[in-house]
């Protein structure tokens, strides 16, 4: 006998099935956690902080 089952529960399923590999797709193309966009935040202050301690003055 055939197991019975809800179309709108399929439905449901099947787009979040969808929208699934859509956010994975978008975390690969465009995703940086936020502990490196902080880590590359402060690798940047300290770069630019001693950038600035060796301009000379005028």
């Amino acid at each position: 006998m055939a197991e019975i089952l809800s179309l709108s529960k399929a439905r449901k399923a099947k787009a979040r099935a969808e929208k699934d590999i859509t956010a994975e797709a978008n975390r690969q193309k465009f995703g940086r956690t936020k502990a490196e966009k902080l880590k590359n935040a402060g690798e940047k202050a300290r770069s630019d902080k001693h950038i600035d301690g060796h301009k000379r003055e005028e």
